[in-house]
């Protein structure tokens, strides 16, 4: 009779690898200029909603965002690194960020803290140019 018991214990290390395989990799910033240029994502609003957004980015790290919806809504506000982190304040929330590649795509994760409008949550936005 053979004895499948190898097999059983390996099965959550390659499970845990392939699942790692497309995991984003953060990618550390020096300065806000890495961040100029024109991105577009998802916002999750905090009722479970979505919205789709356009942001620009300048090379001092403030920017505009608006919902691409009708009568969309119209967001500006600065990133900055504060100790060697990304942080930003905008006319709605405040918070923190990360940027990460992903699948060869820069990916920037946007997630407020504190209190803040009943619908605005985390974003995700994938750079465009």
């Amino acid at each position: 009779m053979r004895s499948y018991r190898p097999l059983a214990l390996l099965a959550p290390v390659v499970l845990t690898a392939c699942t790692l395989a497309g995991t984003a990799v953060e990618k550390p910033l020096t300065d806000v200029k890495e961040l100029a240029g024109t991105w577009q994502g998802w916002v999750t609003t905090q009722v479970g909603g979505n919205a789709r957004v356009l942001m620009i980015i300048k090379e001092d790290g403030s920017y505009e965002s608006s919902t691409t919806v009708p009568a969309g809504t119209l967001t500006v506000g600065k990133y900055y690194l504060e100790s060697g982190k990304l942080r930003y304040r905008s006319s709605r929330t405040q918070g923190r960020a990360t940027v990460s590649e992903e699948r060869g795509k820069t990916i920037l994760t946007v997630t407020p803290e504190g209190s803040f409008s009943f619908d605005t949550g985390s974003a995700v936005f994938e750079r465009v140019k």
